[in-house]
């Protein structure tokens, strides 16, 4: 019999949103399963971005690797996979269909055959999809314009630094204007590096950080590839 794999992913934005969170994907893919009466083998989940590159993506990795002969990739609605790169949605299709296996959308979209007019169907999806990102693009960076034109900060706070004052404080250590050390957050960023130059993985200094009451800069727990992103930009600028 044919098992299912089941991908659910999340950006943080999403994550508060009617429809996207990870909840609402799971009950929508557990529907599928019991309509199929097909076993479930694995779950996996990423909390990013789609457009995220697939290294960068330890759930989708596992899920992939997890598909067998005849199995299914289950994900909600296939933006799951990649939210309108279209060269990144056939990788992945390939990438499934190499370990033969096939995606299914719960959402239908085409996913449920391979005729002529569902393949014309996922096509579309995937274009409307890119359409849509490009225009959230834009209007982002617009408004990222207008905010640095009004001489607001713009764009995230890193990990390990918080807002402060537009005053020479920030100026004098070095720091773009507007931030300054977070002491807490830096003290974890250096438990991280010492937990990862010890040999600990990605996914069990998440567990350790969780462990020991870290918290991200949301105060939500710690995911590999939350691990993974924070030491990523600390080795490759240098500091925290």
């Amino acid at each position: 019999m044919s098992r299912i794999v089941i991908y659910l992913r999340v950006s943080t934005d999403e994550q508060a949103e009617s429809g996207l969170g990870l909840e609402a994907q799971r009950a929508a893919c557990h529907a599928v399963a019991d309509r199929l009466a097909a076993p479930i083998a694995a779950i996996h989940q990423d909390e990013l971005t789609g457009a995220t590159p697939l290294d960068r993506r330890p759930g989708l990795m596992e899920a992939i690797a997890g598909v067998g002969r005849g199995d299914v990739l289950l994900v909600a609605k296939r933006d799951r996979l990649a939210r309108g790169d279209a060269l990144l949605t056939a990788m992945i299709e390939a990438a499934v269909r190499r370990r033969g296996g096939r995606i299914l959308s719960a959402a239908g979209e085409g996913t449920d055959d391979d005729d002529p007019a569902s393949i014309l169907m996922r096509r579309m999806i995937d274009a409307f999809a890119e359409y849509e990102r490009l225009i959230i693009a834009g209007r982002t960076r617009a408004a990222l314009r207008a905010k640095s034109a009004r001489g607001e900060r713009a764009g995230q706070v890193p990990y390990g630094h918080r807002l402060s004052g537009n005053g020479p404080r920030s100026r004098k250590r070095g720091l773009p204007t507007g931030l300054e050390p977070d002491q807490a957050e830096v003290a974890t960023i250096a438990l991280m590096l010492e937990l990862r130059a010890a040999g600990r993985s990605l996914r069990a200094i998440a567990r350790e950080l969780d462990r020991r009451g870290h918290r991200t800069k949301r105060g939500a727990p710690w995911r590999q590839s939350t691990v993974h992103d924070v030491l990523r930009r600390v080795n490759g600028h240098g500091q925290a």
